[in-house]
């Protein structure tokens, strides 16, 4: 399981499809409907956070709309809630620089073109999933490398 810090505006057509199919996964673990992954890493900071259903709903929104600016029929009532919160749960430089690395490794292989685009510029920033801020910090503790 994957749960991408950056923006989904970054990944591949193979990404943001894994994305989604993984999100909901989430919401089913985080919503108690799952027997498996209840202890997933990637999970931890949605978990941490005082309404996780409503941070994963979130997530869900800025991923569909991505899906939604490409033509992709994601099915927007999977998502519960209509409150959509932004900047609510913390993120490390060092894990948005570990997953821009992880994220260049996939597109190098899966999508040359929009590897070029994003990867040989040297860009060092990227935006976040709207749901996420910034703060200085490594590599998040939940992450596997």
């Amino acid at each position: 399981m994957r749960l991408w810090s950056i923006h989904p505006k970054y990944l591949d057509a193979k990404g943001l499809v894994a994305l989604w199919r993984e999100a909901l996964l989430a919401k089913k673990v985080l919503n108690g409907k799952t027997r498996g992954y209840k202890h997933h890493p990637q999970l931890k900071r949605f978990q941490e956070y005082k309404k996780p259903l409503s941070a994963i709903n979130s997530y869900l929104y800025n991923v569909y709309m991505e899906a939604k600016n490409r033509n992709y029929n994601f099915c927007k009532s999977k998502i519960d809630d209509d409150k959509i919160l932004i900047g609510i749960i913390p993120i490390t430089e060092g894990q948005v620089k570990f997953e821009f690395t992880h994220l260049c490794r996939k597109l190098k292989e899966r999508d040359k073109v929009r590897y070029k685009l994003l990867c040989s510029e040297g860009k060092k920033l990227l935006d976040l999933n709207p749901i996420f801020y910034l703060v200085p910090g490594k590599i998040e503790t939940w992450e596997k490398i």
